[in-house]
């Protein structure tokens, strides 16, 4: 009984520590990837930046499926294929 008291009193502590400091600098703390100043810093990205950066848009992505593999005037825009 004694260790669980003690257990409940340590974790009150802890969370009112967290409090006052959320309270202290007047905000909660930007957990949002593509928001935090710090992760962009260190360049971490979220995973939407990433996506977009490996597959293209949505855009894009339609003309690839678009592409039958041989050289027609609807793989011009590609760039698959260089005349």
């Amino acid at each position: 009984m004694k260790t669980l008291l003690a257990a409940i009193l340590i974790l009150a502590i802890a969370i009112a520590l967290m409090c006052v400091g959320i309270i202290v600098k007047g905000k909660f703390p930007e957990t949002e990837v593509s928001k935090n100043e710090n992760m962009r810093r260190l360049g971490v990205k979220c995973m939407h930046e990433q996506e977009k950066e490996l597959f293209g848009t949505e855009r894009q992505r339609q003309r690839i499926k678009s592409c039958t593999g041989t050289y027609s005037d609807q793989c011009a825009g590609c760039g698959f294929y260089n005349k």
